[in-house]
C-alpha cells in the first residue's frame, strides 16, 4: 500500500521535515494533466521505499497550500523537491519519470548506507554493492536498470501456479519476498536451522515451470534471479538455473511437454560469470520490444548449471514499467484540455 502523506498545512509540512530524515515532495494541482500522469510512478516509488521517520513521500496541492508553494518558489507543475534534514537537496521539474526515479533511488541508497553504518541490513535501493541492497525492507541483489523501477509488487500472488515444486521448501510467494534471503551471509549452519526455508527447489528433476500473472499489463525490461546452491558435498545435486525459456500472456501454466513443442518468447542462457559472487544474483536483460503488453509470464527453468538433480531459486525481481504508467499520454491530454 502507498504511504503518501497529503500535506494539510504549513505546520504539517514543517513537522514532516523535522521528523523524517528525507522527505520527497510532489507539488501538484488537480487540473494539471502531467501531474496526474506521473502520479502512478510517484505512488509506486512510495510503496517501495517509504520508511517510518526515514523516507517520507508527501503531496502538496498547490491550489490549497499556496503559502507552501510560494515559500519554495514552485513555479512549474509538477515539481518534485527532495529534502534531507529539512534542507532541499534536489529539484525535478515536470513529468520526468526517469529523472524522478533516479533522484529518489539515489537518496534512498544514501539512507540505506546510513542505516548500514548504524547496524542496518542493507546498502540502499536500486544499487547492489556486494551484499545486496535494501530500503524499507525491499532487497535487491543487483542495481536496477537505468530508467526503470522494480515492479515485482505487480505480481498477482493469488494466481501463481508452479509445476514440479518441492513442497518441503518455501511456498510460491517466497520468490517475491522483499526481505534479504537468509542464505546471504547467513552461513550454511544458520540456513539449515531455519524453521522455514525461504527459497524454492524443483522436485523430481531439475526442471521448474513458473506461471506468474500480473495485476495489470506491464512492460518487462530485466529479470533478476537470485540462487544460492548448497555448498555441502551432500547437496551437490542442487544447482542454479542455467537455461531459461520465457512465454508471455498465457492464461494458465504450461505443461512441460507443451513447452517443448511451442516457440518461446525468449530463451536465456545464464553463464557462471553472470552470477554475482556476493549476492548470488544474475541479471537477465530481455528483448524489450517483445515484452511490451504483458499480463502473465511463464518461466521455464529447463536445466541447472551443472549435472544436477534439482534446481534452486531464492528470489525473483522484475524491472520495467507498470500499465498505469503506460497510459501517461492519455492522462496528459486530459490535463491539456483543462489548461495548466
Amino acid at each position: 500500500m502507498s504511504q503518501i502523506v497529503n500535506v494539510t498545512s504549513a505546520q504539517h509540512f514543517s513537522s514532516l521535515l523535522n521528523t523524517s530524515r528525507i522527505v520527497v515532495t510532489d507539488f501538484w494541482a488537480p487540473w494539471c494533466g502531467p501531474c496526474r500522469a506521473i502520479a502512478p510512478v510517484y505512488e509506486q516509488l512510495s510503496t517501495q521505499l517509504s520508511r517510518s521517520n526515514a523516507i517520507t513521500f508527501a503531496k502538496v496541492n498547490t491550489d490549497e497550500q499556496k503559502d507552501i508553494s510560494q515559500t519554495y518558489n514552485v513555479s512549474a507543475l509538477p515539481t518534485f523537491i527532495i529534502f534531507k534534514a529539512g534542507r532541499e537537496v534536489k529539484r525535478i521539474k515536470g513529468a520526468d519519470p526517469k529523472g524522478l526515479n533516479e533522484a529518489v533511488k539515489m537518496v534512498a541508497q544514501e539512507a540505506g548506507k546510513a542505516d548500514e553504518g548504524g547496524g542496518g541490513s542493507g546498502s540502499g535501493a536500486g544499487e547492489a554493492s556486494g551484499s545486496g541492497s535494501s530500503s524499507g525492507g525491499l532487497w535487491t541483489g543487483a542495481p536496477a536498470p537505468r530508467g526503470y523501477v522494480d515492479i515485482t509488487d505487480a505480481v498477482d500472488a493469488l494466481g501463481l501456479d508452479f509445476l514440479n515444486l518441492d513442497d518441503s521448501t518455501g511456498d510460491k510467494r517466497t520468490l517475491f519476498d522483499t526481505r534479504k534471503p537468509t542464505s546471504l551471509g547467513a552461513g550454511k549452519a544458520k540456513e539449515k536451522e531455519s524453521s522455514k526455508k525461504d527459497w524454492v527447489e524443483s522436485d523430481t528433476d531439475e526442471q521448474l515451470m513458473l506461471f506468474i500473472p500480473f495485476q495489470s499489463t506491464v512492460k518487462l525490461h530485466t529479470i533478476h534471479v537470485t540462487s544460492f546452491p548448497p555448498q555441502d558435498s551432500d547437496d551437490e545435486q542442487v544447482s542454479r538455473p542455467k537455461t531459461i525459456k520465457l512465454y508471455t500472456n498465457r492464461s494458465t501454466v504450461i505443461g512441460f511437454d507443451e513447452a517443448d513443442d511451442m516457440p518461446c518468447t525468449q530463451e536465456l542462457a545464464i553463464k557462471d560469470s553472470d552470477w554475482d559472487a556476493k549476492t548470488g544474483t544474475a541479471k537477465m536483460e530481455l528483448r524489450f520490444v517483445k515484452f511490451q503488453n504483458i499480463s502473465s509470464l511463464v518461466i521455464f527453468i529447463v536445466n541447472g548449471a551443472e549435472e544436477s538433480e534439482k534446481t534452486r531459486v531464492d528470489r525473483l525481481r522484475f524491472f520495467g514499467e507498470t500499465g498505469e504508467k503506460r497510459a501517461m499520454g492519455k492522462l496528459e491530454k486530459v490535463g491539456d484540455e483543462q489548461g495548466e
